[in-house]
């Protein structure tokens, strides 16, 4: 893993997956591409707003689209779930640490 991997700005990730009908599109492009057209379907929301939310999307890395013809299609990027798990997986052990340092509070006042 390279210095730049290890030092990925999670913001802007975690700022696109703050949104649940980004979210969604996420679970959604998880199980494969999909036309924007397809994708829109299930949700209450004009195309348009459907193509704001696929911007914030590939501007942070999560997704990718492609137009053939009249078609745009859209694709998930792993990469992107990747350097938001390595992120993840970096802050793990400050977490337990101090876990870790609650339950030994916690514990010597029971004494």
């Amino acid at each position: 893993m390279t210095a730049s991997e290890s030092a990925v700005d999670a913001g802007p990730i975690l700022q696109a997956l703050g949104d649940a009908t980004r979210r969604q599109i996420v679970e959604a492009l998880g199980r494969g591409p999909l036309s924007v057209s397809a994708l829109a379907k299930p949700f209450d929301m004009s195309l348009t707003a459907i193509v704001q939310h696929l911007r914030v999307l590939e501007d942070c890395g999560l997704v990718t689209t492609e137009k053939v013809g009249r078609v745009r299609t859209c694709q998930l990027r792993t990469a992107g779930l990747d350097a938001l798990a390595r992120w993840v997986d970096a802050q793990r052990p400050e977490w337990h640490r101090r876990i870790d340092r609650l339950a030994d509070l916690l514990d010597s006042k029971d004494r």
